[in-house]
């Protein structure tokens, strides 16, 4: 491909206005085309919109405009007591909500040096990747459905289901959750719920993982439409800040889980699966195995569950001073959240780090000389949710 002239400014391209689609010519005759993708498109998993500057059907570039779900939870967060902040913390990303909720409570407890008991810290874990296996599942689910796979929609949805419904047992809801405190856990599971997460594991390892990678990953046309697709070399990953999948998948072995410990982890066995060639097919390989190690995770922290309570004595009105950094290893990489305490009830200033937003900065840097039908591969496997892009 080579152009002749500088492709146009694509920001300028106003949908309201009706100008959705510009042609600018090329010498030789031949034109770039800048129209939207989105906001409304089904592959831009919430409302994204790409502004995309195509030579034929290659991409010559895609900038993302974003906004669409900015609820400004910063702000507000610095007017909540830290209690009310941390069920709103779940609408960030929502397919993640008991991460959201344990960078958010952590940061709280390191502030005031709370103690959380044992038990409630070996549920953190369990909850936590529980978390990532149903995130992943919806993943695995809706990037199939972007490629054209209907079934492995429907087979991720029926596992994600079993999901769903342990969470729902132990916090009362399926989706948002409201469940952790800080200083411990709202409540403790019930009875025989433990058993039915192992029998839920059991079925993922033996039935379910086996089944996704029969019906996609392992598929031709998936391999041919994945491989060689959006490659992210280790270096430029580490440059734009990239972590979780995005990062492994370029071939870092970097997780938050391992580098941080802010739960017990290490007391469990567990590798970090890695890419070899940072393209959409490792990206998706490293989620699948990921699966496995979240399963391999809850069945030693299942055995390590100790009785007793599961949540600190925590003063009535929480009032710290001094600011601080936490961060955790969501399902799409570090989740940050940074707090200026002043002494009130509120954090005086409220900052959320967000996987989604970094790695969505990635996506000129991966569509550029693909075609039209990758760009949907490629946003499918930075996985990012809009809500926590926005904030």
């Amino acid at each position: 491909m080579s152009l002749t002239r500088e492709p146009v400014q694509p920001l300028e391209l106003d949908p309201r206005l009706g100008d959705r689609v510009r042609i600018e010519p090329l010498d030789g005759g031949r034109q770039t085309m800048t129209m939207s993708m989105g906001p409304q498109h089904p592959s831009t998993h919430g409302v994204l919109r790409v502004v995309l500057t195509l030579d034929g059907e290659t991409v010559v570039d895609a900038q993302p405009d974003i906004g669409y779900l900015h609820r400004n939870w910063e702000k507000i967060a610095e007017y909540m007591t830290y209690a009310m902040t941390v069920p709103f913390s779940d609408r960030n990303d929502y397919l993640a909500a008991i991460t959201n909720e344990l960078a958010l409570v952590q940061a709280v407890e390191k502030l005031t040096g709370i103690e959380v008991p044992e038990r409630a810290q070996i549920l953190r874990i369990i909850f936590s990747e529980l978390q990532r296996i149903t995130s992943h599942l919806l993943w695995f689910g809706t990037f199939g459905l972007d490629l054209g796979a209907v079934t492995a929609f429907l087979h991720a949805f029926t596992a994600r289901e079993y999901c769903y419904r342990l969470f729902e047992r132990a916090t009362g809801a399926r989706f948002l959750y409201g469940y952790l405190r800080i200083g411990g856990m709202r409540n403790d599971v019930p009875d025989g719920w433990v058993e039915d997460l192992l029998s839920f594991v059991d079925q993922l390892e033996r039935t379910y993982w086996p089944e996704f990678m029969r019906l996609l990953i392992d598929n031709a046309i998936f391999i041919r439409r994945t491989k060689g697709i959006g490659v992210l070399k280790p270096e430029v990953a580490v440059a734009y800040g990239a972590s979780g999948p995005v990062l492994r998948g370029s071939g870092v072995k970097y997780d938050v889980r391992k580098a941080d410990n802010y739960l017990p982890y290490d007391r469990f066995e567990f590798d970090i699966p890695v890419g070899e060639n940072g393209d959409v097919y490792d990206r998706a390989v490293v989620r699948m195995y990921e699966m496995l190690e979240s399963a391999k995770i809850i069945r030693q922290a299942v055995k390590e569950l100790p009785d007793g309570p599961v949540m600190a004595k925590v003063p009535r009105a929480i009032r710290p001073y001094g600011e601080v950094y936490h961060r955790v290893e969501g399902p799409r990489g570090e989740v940050g959240v940074y707090l200026v305490a002043a002494g009130d009830t509120n954090a005086y200033r409220a900052r959320w780090r967000s996987p989604c937003f970094v790695h969505l900065q990635l996506l000129p840097l991966l569509a550029r000389g693909h075609l039209v039908a990758d760009v949907v591969a490629i946003i499918g496997s930075i996985d990012i949710v809009l809500g926590e892009v926005d904030r």
